[in-house]
């Protein structure tokens, strides 16, 4: 089975060195969502304005996949 591992970056890198196997990238697409939507629940308000969050998806050759990128913004 491949594996995908999901590196995630706010302010500073948490890099994904074990990784999940899954069937296919269309798994890993909908572990990164559900992860993101976890994740971002868990931050209690922490993601300021002009600050981003992301999500980078590769497979087991470093290849990117996906990119989930949560951006802060004032407006006005």
């Amino acid at each position: 089975m491949p594996k995908y591992f999901f590196n995630i970056y706010n302010g500073r890198a948490m890099i994904d060195d074990i990784g999940a196997e899954l069937p296919d990238k269309h798994s890993a697409w909908k572990e990164a969502t559900v992860t993101t939507d976890q994740m971002i629940q868990c931050m209690d308000g922490q993601l300021l304005p002009g600050k981003e969050w992301r999500m980078e998806v590769t497979d087991e050759f470093a290849n990117p996949l996906y990119v989930v990128r949560v951006i802060a913004e004032a407006s006005g």
